[in-house]
């Protein structure tokens, strides 16, 4: 049964994507009137960009029609909830589960903890297909998906950790990595890379970071690595580094967190035999050849976005380890076209996020 939404204007602001193929536009819209059982209300304190924001403009999420309020990574004050929840309050702040109303009984629900994000019969992804998302003043999100922020973690940094660091921390658990094995991450110099960086370092991994741009390999150090290549150079030369530090062996692991053409051909190339290279990034088509695959039997795997208790231990961890999110900091909604040119602009280090409401922060 719906419960009705009190308390809050009739009309809010919100950034959308009203076509595809063209910028995003910032509309008057109606505020949310009802919630579901699960629902939770809140008023938005910060929404983050996401790269997966560029593929709903361009077209890649056609389910549930336009126009569709952006951005699946956002934090806020809760100011409602559903009939049915139980795990939140008014006045508690959270970090937005991405997906809505998963449908509780196909063979992902019922599955692990991380299997529930490719429930293929769930109601939407906010900000994504089929649900609004966190560019407006308020928004909603489940309350099975989404995670309390510890005091130890601000608005600001959680909000971006709503799709990149839960990301990011799933994949090192499916790396299967161990305390002292080196995890190789190409296209580590991003929004996704950097926190990978901080949060395998927490884990005592020994990183080896690789990317093609002087703003990404300088955000790799600072986000700690140790050992740091340039892909300029190209495959045989990084795939010589790596196997000399390495012992010859090469990477115990690998995750692949860029799109060019390149990047997963030499994800494989500095994994070791038989062992995982993870593929995160989303390109088109996955090109990698064969002899990785059969000569050297690199497992390639794919993986999402953790799931609600693997997202509240990675929010613990970035408490406990002081794992800092290198933020471009935007005040207000109408900054938001500013945000997307610089994240298409090359330049941009770590991630763009929009201070939707400075009070909260």
């Amino acid at each position: 049964m719906a419960t009705k939404v009190e308390g809050i204007p009739s009309e809010m602001t919100a950034v959308q994507v009203v076509e595809f193929h063209k910028p995003h536009q910032i509309n008057t819209v109606p505020t949310p009137k009802e919630l579901g059982d699960y629902d939770v209300l809140l008023k938005t304190a910060v929404a983050s960009l996401c790269h997966t924001d560029s593929m709903v403009v361009e077209g890649m999420f056609p389910k549930g029609g336009l126009p569709r309020t952006a951005s699946h990574e956002g934090t806020g004050t809760v100011v409602q909830v559903g009939a049915k929840v139980k795990n939140f309050k008014k006045g508690d702040r959270v970090m937005s589960g991405i997906p809505r109303n998963q449908c509780q009984t196909c063979f992902n629900c019922k599955g692990p903890d991380d299997w529930h994000q490719y429930c293929e019969n769930c109601e939407g992804m906010i900000g994504v297909f089929r649900a609004d998302g966190a560019f407006a003043d308020y928004h909603v999100a489940d309350a099975r998906t989404s995670c309390k922020v510890p005091d130890d973690v601000s608005l600001i940094d959680a909000a971006p950790l709503a799709c990149a660091g839960c990301t990011i921390y799933r994949a090192l658990i499916v790396t299967e990595c161990k305390k002292g094995d080196w995890l190789a991450m190409v296209g580590a110099g991003g929004g996704l890379g950097h926190l990978g960086i901080q949060m395998a370092n927490a884990q005592g991994f020994k990183v080896i970071a690789i990317d093609a741009r002087d703003e990404a390999l300088e955000l790799c150090r600072k986000a700690g690595a140790e050992h740091v290549f340039d892909a300029r150079k190209g495959q045989d030369e990084v795939v010589k580094q790596v196997k000399e530090l390495t012992g010859q062996d090469g990477a115990d692991a690998t995750i692949n967190l860029s799109e060019h053409e390149t990047a997963a051909p030499l994800a494989c190339a500095v994994t070791k035999m038989h062992a995982n290279m993870i593929q995160v990034s989303q390109p088109a088509v996955v090109n990698i050849p064969f002899a990785e695959l059969i000569f050297r039997d690199v497992r390639v795997k794919g993986s999402l976005v953790a799931g609600q208790e693997q997202s509240r231990d990675m929010l613990s961890m970035v408490g406990k380890s002081k794992i800092k999110v290198e933020t471009n900091v935007f005040k207000g909604l109408k900054e938001v076209p500013k945000m997307v040119e610089l994240a298409h602009s090359g330049k941009m280090k770590g991630k763009a996020v929009c201070v939707v409401d400075e009070s909260q922060v």
